[in-house]
């Protein structure tokens, strides 16, 4: 096992600590570029270092009462079941594909991260706010279980604009949802990629102790400039990843262009339903990359 590999999952750790954000968007490209695993082994594994590793913060939010249980499984349902279509559509996808796809997603996020957003006026549930918090859940869970996202920077907000929550309470019932999201995902994969196991543990374990170095650092350090920095980095990570993979899918295509239309076809569709829960980012402002909303124990 590669030392290299375990001392980066430490400091994945100690940036999802410090951040509050973002697990999956560097545990991928770890798994993929230094431990040589395949795109889809590395989003499935990734989706169990997500989900244990969320855990931790579910609970703690739990006994300080900041997580809405019924709003936390409505919308955990809808997500749930969309990420089971994701990581079932994903056998069909090509993997290279769906690292293009993270990529994008990758650019979204860091720009959630940049903007820092104000804390919007708290609105109240509506019947109509229910069915679009339902539709976010499963376009959501949808983009989880296809490319490993958990989908945190997109779910806080929507929690705070559409189901009213507070911030802390939408952070903790975030935290619910992605439990029951990345796991849900994993067990879609699990019909069709094998997991080394023992991997998962020794990057999730490295993780979880850097997450709690990360988590007292940002008690001392101010997260608005590094989280900038941050941001930065993360698109310089998503160009890399552009620049090794497009290349490569785009020869296969060409070489296939009959049988890989409908694969792009897919992916625009998949682009489009990310544009439209992002929506949702720019239309509220709570800011979940924002380390004075988390506890310890929170990262993903």
């Amino acid at each position: 096992m590669s030392a290299v590999g375990l001392a980066l999952s430490i400091l994945v750790g100690v940036s999802l600590g410090f951040f509050g954000g973002g697990g999956s968007i560097l545990t991928v490209p770890l798994l993929v570029y230094v431990f040589g695993l395949e795109p889809k082994q590395a989003i499935a594994s990734s989706l169990l270092v997500v989900g244990a590793a969320s855990i931790s913060g579910a609970l703690q939010h739990w006994r300080a009462g900041n997580v809405a249980l019924r709003t936390g499984l409505s919308f955990g349902a809808a997500g749930m079941a969309g990420a089971y279509l994701g990581g079932r559509a994903s056998a069909w996808v090509d993997g290279t594909l769906l690292m293009l796809l993270f990529a994008a997603m990758m650019v979204t996020t860091a720009l959630a991260m940049w903007r820092g957003r104000r804390v919007p006026p708290q609105a109240g549930a509506s019947e109509h706010a229910t069915g679009r918090l339902l539709a976010q859940g499963l376009g959501v869970g949808f983009l989880t279980g296809l490319i490993g996202a958990g989908g945190g920077f997109l779910i806080v907000p929507a929690l705070a604009l559409w189901a009213g929550l507070p911030m802390r309470v939408a952070v903790g019932t975030s935290l619910f949802i992605i439990v029951l999201n990345t796991l849900t995902g994993f067990s879609a994969y699990l019909s069709h990629i094998r997991i080394d196991y023992g991997l998962v543990a020794a990057v999730g374990l490295a993780a979880i102790g850097g997450s709690l170095v990360g988590v007292r650092l940002a008690r001392q350090v101010d997260p608005t400039s590094l989280r900038r920095a941050f941001a930065g980095f993360i698109v310089v990570m998503a160009a890399i990843i552009f620049a090794r993979e497009a290349e490569t899918w785009l020869a296969t295509a060409r070489a296939a262009l009959p049988s890989s239309f409908p694969q792009l076809v897919f992916a625009i569709g998949v682009l489009a339903i990310g544009v439209a829960s992002g929506r949702v980012s720019r239309r509220t402002s709570g800011d979940p990359f924002s380390t004075h909303v988390f506890t310890e124990g929170d990262g993903i």
